[in-house]
């Protein structure tokens, strides 16, 4: 009797060990987030045209950005996504330079905004732009520092009347935005209407999800 119990408890394990390995994002997709990267191929992204750019190429699973003559970029070419009521969230690493290495360009109703993280010498975080100010001049602007190598949680929530944006666990922009003018830099024009660009800087981008809020 104990040596068929055993058996059974066997192949309890092992079907759930089967179960985990058929589905490995299942966490993921029950809480409603949608790939836009497979981590196989650009499939719906494309190189941005910037002007100076630097090469961009798939490695282990990432997109690679190589340091530019100002800006490097991956614009967004697929289905249309939501301009309100959403999340997306990436992992970015910087690999080499002193500026921004993640600047993730979004919609936002009827217009589009900027989250960028580590520009203007590579410790700046914020907005770009509130009001015509970019994300050094605006109430979002604050200086952190960022490691060479190390992935980032880089997450965006448009919903309501507001922005919100963490870097892994911790909130670092939470921005009203109701009767307020939301902009881009002219700089980053070709990464609408999502994109993500570096500037003098080289990184790499993986793990690129959106889900819609309710």
């Amino acid at each position: 009797m104990d040596r068929k119990r055993r058996g059974l408890e066997r192949v309890v394990v092992l079907s759930a060990a089967v179960l985990v390995l058929a589905w490995p994002n299942s966490s993921a997709a029950q809480e409603g987030w949608k790939p836009l990267f497979d981590g196989k191929s650009l499939g719906h992204w494309k190189s941005a045209n910037f002007g100076g750019e630097g090469r961009v190429y798939l490695q282990d699973g990432q997109i690679v950005l190589e340091m530019g003559d100002s800006m490097t970029g991956i614009t967004w070419t697929g289905e249309e996504l939501p301009r309100i009521d959403y999340e997306i969230r990436l992992e970015a690493m910087k690999l080499d330079g002193n500026d921004f290495f993640c600047g993730l360009t979004f919609p936002v109703r009827d217009s589009h905004c900027s989250f960028i993280v580590g520009g203007w010498g590579g410790g700046t975080v914020g907005l770009s732009s509130l009001d015509g100010k970019d994300a050094a001049h605006n109430e979002t602007s604050r200086i952190m520092n960022f490691a060479d190598e190390r992935w980032y949680r880089i997450r965006v929530r448009v919903a309501g009347s507001g922005i919100q944006a963490w870097i892994d666990d911790e909130k670092v922009v939470d921005a009203a935005t109701a009767n307020r003018r939301i902009s881009t830099r002219p700089e980053v024009e070709l990464s609408k209407p999502l994109g993500i660009a570096t500037w003098v800087t080289k990184a790499a981008v993986r793990k690129i999800e959106l889900r819609r809020l309710p």
